[in-house]
């Protein structure tokens, strides 16, 4: 294993973001006494823990890390119990006087642990009230005459298609930064929303008229086929136009260009009105980008997995500046960064992470560039 990989494995387990898979192959690594002292090296450089400072009870670090199985028996099958306990013991041995567990003095250290915010995902409704979303919970969607018209399967809304008469109401989907979500239309289009996203979608699509939904943010649709009602998703400088497809919008205001990548389908960008002399055809493999506030859509060749990991909760950097990085690291985290350091805000990087916790990011870039940062809950100053 290289020292990078066991860093990182070290950081998702003591943030409690470790896999199954990752804490046997990190049990694995430390069975070398070597990699013991390195491990304990880490935690006592990378977290300012004095051993001196902390009192250690294994038995109180047992009775934890049982009550910590119990919360998560979701996660790990009861029949892994037992082995859990053998990679404790490892841990209990290595940290000797260290308390890891997410109470501890270890996380609530300000100077290494990010603490991000957390904002709620709201839903306002045709009649402009509002109400929040638990992403824990599971419930029916009604209307303001109390009828259900669809149902919520925690970080998921579904809606039931109906005769579809009447006039349209929309709702609005607002995803603060650090959350996703994902909303299934009664057409059955199902769209998923990344961080910072809000999305005003019908209810219900009516007979007889087009799809449109409008996004500010960034989504990726999987939207129905139906050859008699076009679906397009409008954003302030982009309409996109498809009857049935997949594709990536990133629309976000702050952005300097709307990008749209398509990966399965056909799909029609236009500006304003559309008319046959502007309409820009986009085919799988293709990104179609306008600057704001210009009238021109370009298109290249591209990837389209560097623009549809985030789906899967992956960041992905390809030839990216600093400074748009930060920006993608304060959606996805629900963080701020304050960049000291102008001239690296225009350095460009290349960069991968899978669900990585954002300790495990900025390590990244302090090993790999030698950034320096300071943390102060959410807060992260770039020197």
């Amino acid at each position: 294993m290289t020292v990078k990989k066991s860093e990182r494995l070290i950081v998702k387990f003591i943030t409690n973001q470790a896999s199954k898979d990752e804490i046997e192959a990190l049990n694995e690594w430390l069975k070398e006494e070597e990699n013991q002292i390195v491990f304990k090296d880490f935690v006592k450089i990378n977290y300012a823990v004095d051993a001196a400072t902390y009192t250690f009870d294994s038995s109180e670090v047992k009775k934890q890390l049982t009550e910590k199985i119990q919360k998560e028996k979701n996660v790990f099958q009861k029949r892994r119990f037992s082995s859990y306990y053998k990679y404790a013991a490892i841990f209990i041995l290595v940290l000797g006087g260290f308390y890891f567990y997410q109470n501890s003095n270890l996380f609530n250290h300000k100077e290494n642990v990010v603490v991000p915010r957390q904002d709620d995902i709201v839903l306002q409704l045709g009649n402009e009230s509002t109400e929040t979303i638990d992403i824990s919970e599971s419930k029916n969607v009604t209307d303001k005459d109390g009828k259900v018209i669809g149902k919520q399967e925690k970080n998921r809304l579904v809606y039931y298609k109906t005769d579809g008469e009447g006039e349209l109401v929309y709702n609005t989907l607002k995803i603060p930064y650090g959350k996703k979500f994902e909303v299934q239309l009664s057409d059955g289009t199902i769209i998923y929303l990344n961080a910072g996203t809000s999305l005003r979608y019908p209810v219900q699509f009516l007979k007889n008229q087009n799809r449109h939904v409008f996004l500010t943010g960034e989504a990726y649709f999987e939207v129905s086929k139906d050859k008699l009602h076009p679906f397009t998703v409008n954003t302030k400088e982009v309409n996109v136009e498809v009857l049935g497809t997949k594709f990536n919008v990133n629309s976000y205001s702050e952005d300097r260009s709307t990008d749209v990548v398509l990966v399965e389908g056909k799909v029609s960008l236009y500006k304003d009105d559309k008319r046959n002399e502007n309409q820009v055809y986009l085919t799988p493999g293709i990104k179609g980008s306008n600057i704001h506030g210009q009238q021109k859509i370009t298109t290249e060749s591209v990837n389209t997995d560097y623009y549809t990991a985030w789906v899967k909760g992956s960041l992905v950097f390809k030839n990216a500046s600093f400074e748009s990085i930060i920006k993608k690291l304060e959606r996805h985290y629900n963080v701020t960064f304050i960049n000291k350091n102008k001239m690296l805000g225009r350095e460009i990087f290349n960069a991968r992470f899978d669900n990585e916790p954002i300790e495990v990011v900025l390590k990244y870039f302090s090993d790999s560039y030698a950034i320096d940062y300071k943390i102060n809950e959410d807060q992260i100053t770039i020197k």
